[in-house]
This record gives structure tokens, C-alpha cells and sequence, in this order.
């Protein structure tokens, strides 16, 4: 009876451990794809660089600029590719929102990317292709 007892305690150990293991991704416990869906008002301007962007969409990537790791994970999602999501232009966005305080050259991969005028930091990503 000890020994499954044990054996029990065991158990629920991997099984806490796994779950805490599983929210420790990008975007915690929500994948980058659900995350993804809450960027639907930025689908326009991650498109097209002369788009206007809307108050929705600076929003949404105020809050996301908090997590930097996150709105890479975000950008590179099957989604945000099914959407259309050009990540070379969406990267222009938090400038196009005014935001004083954006991640600048944060490191998102290994694939540089530089946007003189819109974007004036060298930013980095990766595709995933």
C-alpha cells in the first residue's frame, strides 16, 4: 500500500510539473495562434505599410509589446501567415502607433530585417519555411 502510495505521489508530481511546463511557452499558457486572433484589427496594416493603423490594433500591440517573445511567437504563426501578415511591415506598426517605448533591436531569430523611414531600428526574426 506505501509503495502505491508512492507511486501515486510520483505521478501527480509529472503531472503538476507538466502542466506548469506546458504554460511556460512564448505566450504562457495561450499558443501563438489563439494569441494571434486577438491581433484581427492589424491584419489591414501588417499587410500594407501605408495602411492606416487602427485604434484597435495599437491596443492590442501596446499590451503584446509587453512580451516581446510573445508578439514574435505571434507574427510567425500559422495564422498570422494564413491572414497574410507580411512580418516585415507588421514590425512597422508599433512606430506607426507613436509608441515611444517599443522593443528596439530586439532580437526575434536569425533573419534580418531593416526598415529605413517607417521602422528606423534594425529589427530581427526568423521564418519558419
Amino acid at each position: 500500500m506505501a509503495s502505491f502510495m508512492k507511486f501515486l505521489c510520483v505521478l501527480g508530481l509529472f503531472l503538476l510539473v507538466g502542466t506548469v511546463v506546458d504554460g511556460a511557452g512564448e505566450c504562457g499558457r495561450s499558443t501563438p495562434d489563439n494569441e494571434a486572433m486577438k491581433l484581427a484589427p492589424c491584419v489591414g496594416a501588417a499587410q500594407d505599410a501605408n495602411a492606416a493603423v487602427p485604434g484597435g490594433c495599437c491596443a492590442q500591440i501596446k499590451r503584446f509589446s509587453q512580451n516581446p517573445k510573445c508578439l514574435c511567437a505571434v507574427l510567425l504563426s500559422d495564422t498570422a501567415k494564413a491572414s497574410g501578415v507580411q512580418p516585415e511591415v507588421a514590425l512597422t506598426i508599433p512606430k506607426r502607433c507613436n509608441f515611444a517605448n517599443r522593443p528596439v533591436g530586439y532580437k526575434c531569430g536569425v533573419l534580418r530585417v531593416q526598415i529605413h523611414g517607417l521602422y528606423d531600428e534594425a529589427l530581427e526574426f526568423t521564418t519558419t519555411s
